[in-house]
């Protein structure tokens, strides 16, 4: 049995952060149903001129949408947003991402849809929220996170802030949050016997990211600045380092013990006592034993190879990580022990290699049990469920409401 057996989401996400949080529900046992809008795909494949058997490949590759099945209808139309409807009466939960007011002209919007299914659960996810002065602005990633003011932490005091991929807000602000509210909402359901509507903004769950690192401000008005903290890397105890070959290996020895363990392998005892003090926690240190202790872990750690340097750090209880590039990652030993990478089965592929499932639930562990489909592979069965005729399916796709 999967956790999420017999819940039923209708995603209609267009954009990674839906399509992320519908996969982690799939994953975890949801059935989740795609429905696509016409000509329109996530992943570079179709079924038109890159032809059928590269366009199943490139898609079997497409992790986000594996677990789903996947519809092709014209929400524009009348007979589209019937077909919606009849869905919507079966559905648990709707997903969609389109910028606030869009699913209410399209005739898809949480006031209609619970008129039909008073336990329907409805996401919606957008980029400043349904409400407030900035609700109809346009955005992405780097702009939620320099609003959150993440992206102005990130990076070196003397230079410009760092770009961090679209990790933070796409994904872990909406996606996971919107997973959240929604296996919340479900919970609730089962209490109350009714659905919500849960809001989602990216910008929303930027700031709520930053709540452990505010607590200083609410407290007596202190603010973080880039690079000048102990998490920054402002203390060499906390920080990156140039290795041997080129590569670089992290140390993170916040705790004293750490750090002294470090120290005494590297026979610097005389730099314990150079650790964290509460004035590190938002200022760059001004002494100059700190220049000096920094110095020397960039020449030491030019004497050694990366892989050499973690073998040696972690067998002496300090903490330390190799900075991976993305091949690596999935040749880690722990990784793989982890089932972080995975196979799965594919009739005409063979073996598909994906990321596996993060939460490891004991009773009732995720699974992978199907890989993306191509755009419209289930419109015939999806219709057919709701009692529509082969011929009414092929009169709807003559008129242009599925494909």
């Amino acid at each position: 049995m999967l956790a999420l057996e017999g819940v039923r989401i209708l995603d209609l996400s267009r954009l990674i952060p839906g399509t992320f949080c519908t996969m982690l529900l799939g994953d975890l046992g949801a059935e989740v149903v795609k429905i696509e809008a016409p000509g329109v795909s996530e992943f570079m494949g179709s079924s038109g001129p890159l032809g059928e058997e590269k366009s199943r490949k490139i898609a079997a590759y497409y992790a986000p949408n594996r677990n789903k099945k996947s519809v092709v209808i014209n929400l524009k139309s009348q007979a589209g947003q019937e077909i919606f409807y009849g869905l919507s009466q079966r559905a648990d939960v709707i997903v969609e991402g389109f910028r606030p007011g869009v699913a209410e002209r399209l005739g898809i919007d949480y006031e209609t849809i619970k008129k039909l299914n008073r336990k329907i659960i409805y996401c919606s996810l957008s980029g400043y929220g349904q409400d407030g002065p900035y609700r109809a602005f346009p955005g992405h990633d780097i702009n939620y996170i320099a609003m959150a003011g993440i992206l102005g932490l990130i990076g070196h005091d003397e230079g410009p802030p760092v770009i961090p991929l679209n990790l933070v807000a796409d994904f872990a602000g909406a996606a996971l949050y919107a997973a959240l509210g929604i296996a919340v909402a479900l919970v609730a359901r089962n209490r109350t016997g009714r659905g919500q509507y849960v809001d989602v903004a990216y910008m929303d769950g930027a700031v709520s990211l930053m709540t452990w690192f505010t607590c200083g401000y609410f407290f007596d008005g202190s603010v973080l600045r880039r690079g000048q903290s102990w998490l920054h890397g402002a203390y060499p105890y906390y920080g990156v380092y140039e290795t041997k070959d080129g590569k670089h290996i992290t140390i993170g020895c916040l705790e004293p013990h750490f750090w002294e363990n470090l120290c005494r392998l590297l026979g610097k005892e005389e730099y314990i006592s150079y650790h964290f003090a509460p004035e590190h926690t938002f200022q760059k240190p001004e002494d100059e034993k700190w220049d000096e202790i920094r110095s020397f872990l960039r020449q030491v750690f030019l004497t050694r190879t990366r892989d050499e340097w973690f073998d040696l750090l972690i067998r002496n209880d300090v903490p330390a990580g190799k900075i991976h590039t993305p091949d690596e990652v999935f040749t880690d030993p722990q990784v793989l022990h982890r089932q972080m990478v995975i196979e799965v089965e594919d009739p005409i592929l063979g073996k598909v290699k994906q990321v596996g499932v993060a939460p490891k639930l004991s009773s009732t562990p995720g699974k992978v049990r199907s890989l993306s489909p191509l755009p419209g592979e289930h419109t015939n069965e999806i219709l057919r469920e709701l009692g529509y005729e082969w011929e009414e399916i092929q009169d709807l796709r003559e008129e242009g409401a599925i494909y």
